[in-house]
This record gives C-alpha cells, structure tokens and sequence, in this order.
C-alpha cells in the first residue's frame, strides 16, 4: 500500500538520555505509525530498567524487536537486521509507517546503508586454529578478511573478535542468492541532539531515576535466574558495572559515579558513530532537543510532503 509521504521508512536517533522514545511516541501518534526498536540491549526480556524501555510511553503504539530474546542469549546484529525487515514489511503491508528508534548505530546502519549480511554457523576448526594465536595476529586476520569491519569494538574481546573473524570468513565464501533480500528503503532520518552539559545533566537524572526504580535489584535477579557475571559485564554499561558493584568490586558511591562517567562516554561514541553515518551519505536532519522536536520534525515532515 502506497505511503501518503515521499519516504517509507522514518528513523529517529540520538544519544542515550536524548528523548528519542518520546519523540518516536509523538510521532507514530500523528503519522499512523509502529515503533521497530533499533537497541541492542531491548530486545532482552527482563532487561528493562537498564535499558529505558519505557514500555508506559509507548500507549496504544505497537512497538516490535522488544523482549524477543532470552538474556544471555546471543542476539547479533544478523538477527536485528532480519528481523527489523521482516517488521519493516509487515508495519507496510498494514498501510502503516514503520518508524526506526533508538541510538545503536552499528543495527541503524546496518538497515539504511544496506549492509549485506549472512548466517555463519559456528566453524570449530576455524576456532580451534584461532584459540593460540595473540589478540595481534586475530585482529591482523580480521582486517585481511574485512579492511573496514562494520564494528571496531570487537578488537577489545577475544571470543567477539573470533566470531568476526569466523562471520567475515563465512561472507566471503556466501553466494549472492544467499544475501538478503532488501524491501526498497527511502528513509527520512531525524536526530535528537543536546548541548554537552545539558546532556550530561539528563543522563544524571535518569541514572538516579534507574537506581531508586530497582536496577541493582533487576540485575541481581537476572543472575540469580542463571546469567552469569561474565554474561552481564558482557551487555556493558549499567549491567557491567551493577554486576561489578554486586560481586564486591564497587560500592555505591563508585557505582554511580564510575557509571555516570562511562554512560557521558558512550552518548559521546554515539554521537561519533552518526557523523560517521553522514559522512558515508547518510542525510540526518538533526533537532534541537532543548526547543520543541517534535515541532521541528513535523516542520521537516511537511516540507518533504510539499517537495513530493
């Protein structure tokens, strides 16, 4: 069914903390719209304090990619890719917009820029001749494999940086009939942006917000349920340092601290990751979160509709 605007596929980004579930809310409200959620960590049933879903906001909105996985389970980015375009062509065989939110730029990517991915199964000759070689000579075979891999961040884990390897190896062998099939995307892609400081500020308020709502209790009850420390520390952020402050390794002060400091870091790598977007062609119309976004994105909305 034809859409009433000249894109099919609206995308709403930002850092951590920026409003980005609010302001996709408001907008599947006024453009008949579903929510896909584009964060790695949401798709985790159980994992709902640490990861802001949020599920009040969303009201009567159908949202999908959310509680779709087990915690400790493997979810890679091949599942959230086909996944999301399995959504993207059910929202549009309902007549509806499918509206893309959330700030993991590498699952963003992987659907606007097309990215041409396959299942790899498990290769334990691969990993067998991988397990003695130095974390030097794995990223050295990467690279050979993919000179400009997708996500850098495996470079610091030994067993991510061998599932690289083993996926950029299983790539090059794939056929093309075995390449995704790609829906037509023309997106409009609007990003959330704050001042530094006043970013920070909110990533505070939120941050005690979590702490007083159960966090530390949600992450303890997810490791009594059987995942491990190593699986927690593993999703980052607020589950690797609740999971460290819950072995001991930080007491409350630290925890927040410690914690606020490497949640400023990471909007800040988000931020990195969607210039990166725009150098790579990427148009991104970006709004000023401190005024009225959703003001300013239907303001871009109805200039598109009026160029058609």
């Amino acid at each position: 069914m034809p859409m009433p605007y000249p894109f099919d596929l609206l995308t709403v980004l930002g850092p951590t903390a920026s409003g980005k579930t609010r302001l996709g809310v408001k907008l599947c409200h006024e453009l008949n719209g579903e929510i896909i959620s584009a964060d790695s960590r949401q798709v985790y049933r159980g994992m709902n304090i640490g990861t802001g879903k949020d599920l009040e906001e969303y009201g009567e909105i159908p949202f999908h990619l959310i509680d779709i996985a087990a915690a400790g389970e493997e979810f890679s980015l091949f599942d959230f890719q086909r996944r999301c375009l399995e959504a993207i062509r059910s929202i549009r065989g309902r007549g509806r917009l499918p509206a893309m939110v959330g700030g993991t730029g590498l699952y963003l990517d992987a659907v606007l820029r097309r990215y041409r991915l396959v299942a790899v199964a498990a290769d334990p000759r691969l990993r067998a001749e991988l397990a003695p070689l130095p974390m030097e000579e794995l990223i050295r075979r990467l690279l050979e494999l993919k000179p400009a891999p997708h996500n850098t961040t495996d470079f610091r884990d030994r067993e991510h940086l061998t599932r690289a390897i083993e996926i950029a190896a299983g790539e090059k062998q794939a056929a093309a009939p075995d390449l995704p099939d790609f829906p037509p995307v023309t997106p409009l892609i609007l990003g959330i942006r704050w001042e530094r400081e006043a970013l920070r500020h909110r990533i505070g308020i939120r941050l005690r917000q979590r702490l007083d709502q159960g966090m530390i209790e949600e992450v303890a009850g997810l490791h009594n349920s059987g995942v491990s420390f190593a699986a927690l520390e593993n999703y980052g952020l607020e589950y690797r340092f609740v999971a460290w402050f819950l072995q001991g390794k930080l007491n409350r002060e630290e925890l927040f601290e410690k914690l606020y400091q490497a949640i400023g870091a990471f909007a800040k790598r988000q931020m990195t990751w969607f210039r990166r977007m725009e150098r790579n062609g990427l148009v991104i119309h970006w709004l000023d979160g401190n005024k009225d976004p959703l003001a300013t994105a239907l303001a871009i909305i109805g200039r598109q509709v009026r160029r058609q």
